[in-house]
């Protein structure tokens, strides 16, 4: 139940090539239809019509244009977006008539679970604007739909307090409490490299500046070199890096640390403990999960629900 970051990274990469496909299909049917842009816009602001043959970006004196662009994104994940639609459509229309809901807490509340292993809630919204592109509204769409399907999977479903205490007791390591790390790293192809980035910063020169210059890890070495917080038994972190990092005081860096190509040196900027406890949030959590694993699995109930509100993709490239 602990860092779920990596997998909404992936799920939100997916949604951003969504989103992007559909601005650029509502500006393609504004510019077919020769609609007004909304609230006066003029042509060429946001939510203007765009023409097809509009050039988007130009290299080596070849134009990409905007016709080419749709067409590709049509191609690529047209049918991905259809799909979408149309399931978060039929989820809205079952929930409507079953008068099933979600509330702004219970959005919130699954927001927060999303943010674990980020240092704040800022630093999580400000990672996913900056690596996948998404804003908060579009990511608390995604969890509105998610949460609405899984209440229309657990309808009716009871889970006892008994089965819930059963789950804690049999799942103790999920409940301990643990140390996270705030992590600059650099990593260099030998130990010698390392022990230079060592000696430098004993000089005087900067761990961040270093990690730019240096570190053959270009996604964080632009950063300087900052992995953000890490738990102790991270499974996405080499375990030679987070012990390392227990040994070491706030500020101090670490020896060379080997790993499976290279070398690494860390610096401790930060460590907090984390007390997990058992309050009725948790309680509410391990209810609807257990409950989820009586129902039916939830893309063979959107299937459901699609199919009861016929839903019926016409163009045959989407099919």
């Amino acid at each position: 139940m602990r860092s779920v970051r990596l997998l909404w990274i992936v799920i939100v990469c997916l949604l951003a090539c969504i989103l992007a496909l559909t601005m650029l299909w509502s500006a393609a049917l504004r510019a077919k239809k020769g609609a007004e842009p909304p609230n006066g816009e003029q042509p060429g602001g946001n939510g203007a019509s765009i023409d097809e043959q509009q050039a988007v970006a130009t290299i080596g004196g070849k134009t990409i244009r905007y016709g080419e662009l749709r067409s590709r994104l049509e191609e690529r994940y047209g049918a991905e977006l259809l799909d979408q639609l149309i399931e978060r459509e039929a989820i809205r229309q079952e929930a409507e008539a079953l008068q099933v809901t979600v509330s702004p807490a219970e959005i919130d509340n699954e927001l927060a679970r999303m943010q674990q292993g980020y240092e704040s809630e800022r630093a999580f919204y400000a990672s996913m604007k900056e690596q996948i592109g998404l804003t908060r509204s579009e990511l608390v769409e995604d969890v509105y739909y998610k949460l609405l399907l899984e209440r229309l999977a657990i309808r009716g479903i009871q889970v006892t307090d008994g089965e819930v205490q059963t789950y804690i007791k049999e799942h103790p390591e999920e409940f301990k409490s643990f140390t996270q790390y705030h992590l600059l790293k650099i990593e260099v192809k030998t130990k010698e490299e390392a022990n230079k980035i060592i000696a430098d910063w004993t000089k005087g020169f900067d761990f961040g500046v270093l990690a730019k210059e240096r570190s053959t890890d270009k996604a964080t070495g632009a950063g300087g070199g900052d992995i953000g917080w890490v738990e102790e038994t991270d499974p996405f972190v080499p375990a030679s890096i987070t012990q390392a990092a227990r040994a070491l005081k706030i500020n101090e860096l670490s020896r060379p640390i080997a790993l499976k190509e290279g070398f690494a040196v860390i610096q401790l900027v930060g460590k907090k403990e984390v007390n997990k406890t058992i309050d009725e949030t948790t309680k509410a959590f391990i209810r609807n999960e257990l409950a989820l694993q009586k129902a039916v699995p939830l893309k063979e109930l959107a299937q459901s629900i699609r199919q009861k509100h016929k839903a019926t993709v016409l163009l045959k490239q989407f099919q």
